[in-house]
């Protein structure tokens, strides 16, 4: 009883710390990939998107002030400064493409999710050039490829449709390979959705939108456990970040942000605190740029007529 009490004043504790950095905007130091700060005060806590754009995916470079978002319905790429706001199309719109969950790799290239193509396309970040196409459902079969992590050698996409994971290697050299993942069972709806990987590349973490359970995947066999997370469950989870041990799961039509401290082994948890914001409208994934961390809103079931409003939301750290 004395050491679940300790456990229980560490959270909470924890929990304060994760408020006070979410809401105070100025101070702090370094984030999830250590970069320096630049003038945090002065970020526009709003960055605009194209009307009609349609977003999903953001994914952020740590070379430069860039983030990247993805048009669903179009496949295009928006390079977005997060300093000024200023927008170009880094990647032209492609008939018969999506782009849903993205990356930016070390490289300077995007892995983005094909969605109900099937497909992971994969484009030169700074000029949009297409470098690789990989075919990674059965044509023809339901396919959701929603979301990618990358590792040095690998890139893994997740589908919503499919009790499986695909894997791309980073040289663009193999066709795509399916890891069968017999141990998460599929259900109606969205299944795996955001994912990550551990920073020793070992494990996966992959959360179940309709479910709302985290799974740990080991990707060299397929083998997935649930994170034991108590009673808690993440519905409605879309886009991962891991920063450490602490897992940051977007939950998109509850207009708000879980904050997930994970045990050594990332075989259990709990949620110390949620982000929300007024900025929110159905967010659905976050990155993390300079240590700040900014969420995009895809604002599904929008009543707007497109083309509707569509923006990014920085949440000061």
């Amino acid at each position: 009883m004395q050491a679940r009490l300790v456990v229980v004043v560490l959270a909470l504790s924890l929990a304060v710390a994760v408020v006070t950095g979410a809401t105070a905007g100025t101070g702090g130091g370094p984030g999830p990939k250590g970069g320096e700060r630049h003038g945090a005060a002065d970020l526009p806590d709003r960055l605009d998107l194209p009307a009609g754009w349609q977003p999903e995916g953001i994914a952020s470079d740590p070379r430069s002030s860039d983030l990247f978002v993805g048009s669903i319905p179009t496949g295009a790429v928006l390079r977005l400064d997060a300093r000024t706001g200023e927008t170009t199309t880094v990647v032209a719109a492609h008939a018969g493409r999506a782009a849903i969950g993205l990356k930016v790799d070390e490289r300077r290239r995007l892995f983005v999710a094909g969605g109900p193509t099937g497909k992971a396309f994969i484009y030169d970040a700074r000029t949009g050039d297409d470098l690789a196409e990989r075919q990674l459902s059965v044509p023809g079969d339901a396919t959701f490829v929603n979301d990618v992590a990358l590792t040095r050698s690998t890139a893994y996409f997740t589908d919503s449709r499919r009790s499986a994971i695909y894997a791309v290697d980073t040289k663009l050299e193999d066709p795509a390979r399916t890891i069968a993942l017999p141990g998460i069972p599929n259900e109606q709806g969205n299944n795996l959705n955001g994912i990550v990987a551990t920073s020793d590349e070992r494990s996966l973490l992959a959360i179940q939108t309709n479910a709302g359970r985290l799974w740990k995947i080991d990707p060299a066999t397929g083998d997935a456990a649930q994170v034991d997370l108590g009673a808690t469950k993440l519905t409605n989870g879309d886009g991962l970040l891991l920063d450490g041990r602490t897992l940051y799961v977007v939950r998109n039509f509850d207009n708000e942000i879980a904050v997930v401290r994970l045990a050594a082994d990332y075989a259990s948890g709990a949620v110390l605190t949620t982000i929300k914001s007024t900025g929110f409208d159905v967010p659905t994934t976050i990155t993390e740029l300079d240590g700040e961390l900014y969420a995009v809103n895809a604002r599904f079931g929008t009543t707007d007529p497109q083309p509707a409003p569509y923006w990014v939301t920085l949440i000061r750290r």
